[in-house]
């Protein structure tokens, strides 16, 4: 380490003086390059011991991290349909209730499948399953609708003509087209 006259120009990045440093300034005398080096070397292994250290943790905290994230997927995936399955047991609880009815009528039977089903439609909007019914008339549309057929009709080309099955979206996604029959072009 050099120490520097108030003549001499500072370096960018001093370093201070270890108190040998100083008191050998102090008597005057040379410092020791050996002890000098022997210092800054025990310094270097104790930063570089606190580094290694330093690394581990991080490594070990991102392992955890990443861990924890996988475990959470996983319950994701089990668990998911468990709002939506929660939604459709008021259902299976009345289709069970009205097959429990020895004798129902007719007009009992038909009066607790009309409950059930309205049941069914609202579990399947809490959970934002839509249905997708086009009226007659309504513009061919490849990607909420499937052309079983076509047929001549008085209507514009390319329109729904019948649907013979709904179809349904989940949040804005087709889970199955509405299957319908369309008018031929003219």
């Amino acid at each position: 380490m050099r120490i520097f006259a108030m003549s001499d120009t500072p370096p960018n990045d001093p370093q201070p003086l270890s108190p040998e440093e100083l008191k050998a300034a102090a008597n005057g005398a040379a410092p020791d390059p050996l002890a000098d080096a022997q210092a800054e070397l025990a310094n270097l292994k104790a930063q570089n011991t606190d580094l290694a250290d330093q690394y581990l943790r991080a490594q070990a905290d991102v392992q955890n991290a990443r861990r924890r994230a996988d475990d959470e997927i996983t319950k994701a995936r089990k668990f998911a349909v468990e709002g939506f399955a929660d939604s459709l047991l008021p259902v299976l609880d009345s289709l069970e209730a009205g097959l429990a009815i020895p004798n129902a009528t007719i007009e009992q039977i038909r009066e607790g499948s009309e409950a059930t089903l309205r049941q069914l439609k609202s579990a399947l909007e809490r959970n934002k399953v839509a249905e997708i019914n086009p009226v007659s008339g309504t513009k061919f549309d490849p990607h909420h609708h499937q052309a079983i057929s076509v047929v001549p009709a008085e209507q514009e080309a390319n329109t729904v003509v019948t649907v013979l099955q709904k179809g349904y979206l989940i949040a804005d996604r087709v889970l199955r087209p509405a299957l319908v029959t369309v008018t031929a072009p003219k």
